[in-house]
């Protein structure tokens, strides 16, 4: 269900307030109201609005001064304001534009040409939004391409030639130990391309969904076998504990990618002996909640809303492995192809929780 966009109301007339407001409602919007500049400023920090219906004739902070303020603080500076004003002098008008206005309505004002306006603003800063994140995406894509795998090739061929020129020289010990490294950072490129495969399909509109009936334990378990060598090399215990009955109804790709990366990522922040635990439980009458439980380092609360965004700066693991902030964010998008949901608790020292909840072997 598409979020309904919100505007803040600021208007001295408790009357124009909810007369604004009521129009709005019935326009498909949620409204913020505010009656002072004050008011006005406090709220922001609680509440991002898309489109702000600004007075300029209030007692105390006027529509100017507000306007100025909003314009100075990075968090609510990009947020379009449109004047509410009685002024018809083109001085008044052309001075809310010089401040950052993208727009003005005299009063009294004429209630279809204010819904117009409030849509044509809404749906284009809705459209900057979209382009800022096609920009934000292909930077980050750019930077995958050209840091994450530029570093794997190089530790590709540095391996390799050390195998090369001196394995005959190197004890079975060293040489294990090598072909080990070599096998996980071909392990490595060989997920990161598929998730930039499916990354890519799936911003393109590309990826398309085949569901199937699934069981859930055999999907899990095959992919804690593909993990087992990395969670070994950490002394990580990894206990799973899904039942037999339980299938999902799902596309097995995605699925495979989704539990490859949360386990992978569970491995990554669990620091040596560690633990992990995969339990799946119906939670509700269809659906089946998947938790994928370690004992690592935690995340920040301030941290926790942004894991599955595409523009957070990648992280390092307990052993220093090193991520390219795109397994989450492909996992939230695939869960949500699949029909599902996905979350995350943690506290910073204690540990994380990752949950997927899934429909229950239900056909459409």
């Amino acid at each position: 269900m598409m979020k309904q966009p919100v505007v803040l109301i600021v208007d001295d007339n408790p009357e124009n307030l909810s007369l604004l407001a009521d129009l709005l409602d019935k326009n498909g919007c949620d409204t913020i109201l505010a009656q002072d500049g004050a008011m006005a400023l406090e709220s922001i920090k609680n509440e991002h609005p898309n489109l702000i219906l600004l007075d300029i004739m209030m007692p105390g902070m006027d529509g100017f001064e507000v306007c100025r303020r909003l314009k100075q603080d990075i968090l609510s500076a990009n947020i379009p304001i449109i004047f509410l004003t009685a002024k018809q002098e083109k001085s008044e008008v052309i001075a809310g534009l010089k401040l950052g206005a993208v727009d003005y309505i005299t009063k009294p004002f004429n209630q279809e040409e204010l819904l117009v306006r409030v849509n044509t603003h809404l749906e284009l800063q809705a459209a900057k939004e979209k382009l800022q994140e096609a920009l934000v995406t292909k930077d980050k894509l750019f930077s995958i391409i050209g840091h994450d795998l530029g570093n794997l090739f190089f530790i590709l061929q540095g391996l390799a030639e050390i195998l090369v020129t001196k394995g005959t020289q190197m004890d079975a010990k060293e040489r294990e130990k090598d072909l080990q490294m070599l096998m996980q950072s071909a392990n490595n490129g060989y997920d990161l391309l598929t998730n930039l495969l499916n990354w890519s399909k799936s911003q393109t509109g590309r990826l398309q969904s085949n569901p199937t009936t699934l069981t859930l334990q055999d999907l899990i378990y095959r992919n804690l076998e593909l993990q087992y060598n990395t969670a070994d090399r950490k002394e990580i215990n990894i206990f799973a504990n899904i039942g037999e009955n339980i299938s999902v109804f799902a596309d097995k790709n995605m699925l495979n990618t989704v539990f490859r990366n949360l386990i992978s990522n569970a491995i990554k922040f669990t620091q040596k002996s560690g633990t992990i635990r995969i339990t799946a439980e119906p939670i509700e009458d269809n659906v089946v909640e998947i938790s994928i439980t370690d004992t690592g380092i935690g995340i920040k609360s301030e941290d926790i809303n942004k894991m599955f965004r595409v523009n957070v700066a990648h992280t390092y693991g307990t052993a220093s492995e090193k991520g390219n902030g795109l397994g989450l964010v492909l996992c939230k998008e695939l869960i949500e192809k699949c029909n599902g949901t996905i979350g995350v608790e943690s506290e910073v020292g204690v540990g994380s929780r990752f949950y997927v909840c899934l429909p229950i072997n239900i056909e459409p």
